[in-house]
């Protein structure tokens, strides 16, 4: 066993394991040859409340490669199911994470790619070095973004074979959570009228993350009903709702929302075959093995309020009436709905006051993305521009970005006036700490991890670097805020990985 310098021992709480051998099976993970560093996030270390230094070490290494155990900890992989595109897949489970456990901070750790568990329906257990990349970049992207996530703590990379489509090397994410509830947690035991462990799942839930709910839900009339278990997915629906609008606002493309896809505490997981949008497209798919197009970008809303009525469905024997589950979830739209008009208020620079004017905000919204998707705009680099532009008083840049540029100066004009309307102007300090310079575009990703299969992870760290700072300036890496180049549009991403 390897020591951890600076502590002997590492605390835990029971946490999720505590549920028992129906909801856990406790394995330890498979080792793997040669591992080395790829990428450290210091920050979650700290969260987490790992022993300081921890990750300079190399016990911390071997242990988050799944070849030591870290003192203390008892790694299981859990049990759960779901629909996969809009179609019931029965079983699933931790089929390549396990759970290393629940640390006195509160937060699970988990290594994604640790080797083969009960649940892996005959796959390997491992990832890959190129998803796991942008895995660990985009969750603390996402983070820096003011996106409701999952994190990652560190990925480490070993030159073990792992067969695709072609061979590849293997590596080993460990991602930190509250917690790694899914939906599907509560698909499975209600699928099979398993009461008892249904019951058992949500009341731990309800107590350790969703405490409120214990005195039930907010009705429509202000009234408190009384049905905890209501609560709980009312509390679901509306954490449910930031995070997508969060989502649809930055113009972040899931690709895989699946209802096992889908955290119980409203976090991005599973980043597989994600994209940030380049050119406005809203009906663009950005995973490859969606054929039906069912997780295209603005779709997504709608896929997360069907995935919630999956959970509804399975919480009703709990619940114990059809209406007031149907109530609770339909608190979801208009909570969407007033999140993403604030988030797109921020982003136009408007203050709190244009709420008052939501018959106007709600149009040029509107608008708005219908020019960008006509002209094609990049979306990342308008609402840098604009911001930029607010702020010199000179919308020239932004303009440019539109082949139909006398529509933008139509639209410019209706923004100009409702700022005047307002009374405050435009807050261009909110505009630049809100729409980023850097996101991790598909070819920026794609820059890392051809590095990485060379040997060279400076471009990872560099990356790293630049995302969790992504309205800062960046000099030495200004094309990295630029357009896409050509070679970008043939980048496919698929659920291989």
């Amino acid at each position: 066993m390897h020591s951890l310098k600076g502590s002997d021992t590492l605390d835990w709480q029971p946490g999720f394991a505590q549920l028992g051998p129906a909801f856990v099976t406790h394995l330890q993970p498979t080792p793997l040859p040669n591992a080395q560093w790829v990428a450290q996030s210091p920050e979650v270390a700290r969260l987490t409340g790992l022993p300081q230094d921890f990750l300079q070490t190399d016990a911390a290494l071997q242990a988050l490669t799944g070849n030591a155990k870290l003192p203390g900890s008892q790694p299981y992989a859990s049990v759960y199911s779901g629909h996969q595109f809009g179609v019931w897949a029965g079983q699933l489970g931790d089929g390549r994470a396990i759970n290393l456990g629940e640390t006195l901070a509160g937060w699970e750790l988990q290594l994604k790619g640790a080797g083969r568990t009960p649940y892996s329906r005959g796959g390997d257990g491992r990832a890959v070095l190129r998803s796991s990349i942008r895995e660990f970049l985009c969750s603390e992207a996402m983070h820096a973004l003011g996106v409701p996530t999952t994190r990652a703590l560190s990925l480490s990379a070993s030159d073990a074979p792992v067969y695709r489509e072609i061979t590849e090397t293997a590596a080993v994410v460990t991602r930190a959570a509250p917690s790694f509830v899914r939906f599907g947690h509560f698909e499975h035991f209600a699928t099979r009228d398993m009461q008892a462990n249904l019951r058992a799942l949500a009341d731990y839930v309800i107590e350790r993350y969703y405490p409120e709910c214990s005195n039930g839900w907010p009705s429509a009339d202000g009234a408190n009903q009384g049905n905890a278990y209501a609560g709980l997915l009312y509390a679901v629906g509306q954490r449910t709702a930031h995070m997508v609008a969060h989502w649809q606002a930055v113009g972040f493309c899931h690709g895989v929302m699946n209802t096992d896809n889908m955290s119980i505490l409203g976090l991005t997981i599973d980043y597989g075959p994600f994209q940030f949008l380049d050119a406005f497209d809203p009906t663009h798919i950005c995973n490859h093995s969606d054929t039906q197009g069912r997780y295209a970008f603005n779709k997504q809303p709608q896929v997360a309020y069907w995935n919630l009525f999956c959970l509804g469905q399975a919480l009703l024997p709990l619940i114990g009436d059809e209406d007031i589950t149907v109530q609770s979830l339909e608190a979801y739209r208009p909570t969407f709905s007033y999140t993403f008009r604030h988030l797109m208020c921020k982003k136009l620079g408007l203050p709190e006051a244009a709420h008052a004017h939501e018959a106007a905000v709600t149009p040029l919204i509107g608008q708005l993305l219908e020019l960008l998707a006509t002209n094609a705009v990049d979306y990342t680099i308008f609402w840098r521009r604009l911001s930029l532009s607010a702020q010199e008083g000179d919308f020239a840049t932004t303009r440019d970005l539109f082949l139909d540029s006398a529509a933008f100066d139509r639209w410019l004009l209706t923004y100009q006036e409702l700022s005047a309307l307002t009374g405050q102007g435009l807050d261009t300090n909110l505009m630049l700490k809100t729409n980023p310079g850097f996101v991790l575009r598909n070819h920026l990703g794609e820059l890392a991890i051809r590095a990485a299969q060379q040997g060279d992870f400076s471009v990872v760290q560099e990356l790293h670097h630049v995302l969790t700072h992504p309205f800062d300036a960046h000099p030495a890496y200004e094309a990295w805020a630029g357009f896409p180049p050509d070679w970008a549009s043939s980048i496919e991403i698929s659920c291989s990985s």
